[in-house]
């Protein structure tokens, strides 16, 4: 399944998260290349798994109707957390993320064995990926990470969510970017 749904953050913070990123970048690239790793794909909130986003996109038209009738809404970024040692990431603050998350699944369908338990309805965790051992690095370096983005990324910013970002796996690119109402 080869998409996500996300939310990007204001071009001048991502351009921030970016450089971030790349100072770790540095250090881990040749691990990430070895191991065949694409690089990271923008700065996003996920919104959507791929869970049931199907190549045939048939669940596209659906995605497009519920975010026609979702209201605009407010992010805010803020403290870095982790899971566990094998991601670092900037903590979202939003119940309208969750509401949208729910209102996606439903509109998407996916079967129930397609449905993260572990990661979607109940479980969803809103968050910015900055790095991840998936990408090449250490568990070291994703502990140094977190610390590092308490200094480095404040102040986290607020902003209006007014679309979405269709994102295509497969190529590493956004696709379409899907208006809220």
């Amino acid at each position: 399944m080869p998409f996500f749904i996300g939310i990007v953050p204001p071009e001048e913070y991502k351009e921030q998260i970016l450089v971030f990123r790349n100072k770790w970048a540095k250090t881990f690239r040749n691990r990430w290349d070895i191991n065949g790793f694409r690089a990271p794909v923008e700065p996003h909130i996920t919104v959507k798994l791929p869970n049931g986003l199907t190549e045939d996109m048939i669940w596209l038209e659906r995605v497009r109707e519920t975010c026609a009738s979702f209201p605009s809404f407010q992010i805010t970024l803020s403290k870095p957390g982790s899971f566990g040692t094998a991601v670092a990431f900037l903590s979202v603050e939003s119940k309208e993320i969750f509401r949208l998350h729910k209102n996606l699944v439903d509109a998407i369908s996916p079967p129930p064995e397609f449905i993260d338990r572990n990661t979607e309805l109940d479980n969803f965790i809103p968050h910015l990926t900055l790095g991840q051992t998936k990408w090449g690095m250490t568990e070291a370096e994703i502990i140094e990470m977190k610390s590092a983005a308490s200094e480095v990324l404040p102040p986290f910013p607020s902003f209006d969510v007014t679309s979405v970002r269709l994102f295509d796996i497969s190529n590493n690119v956004p696709l379409e970017d899907i208006k809220l109402a």
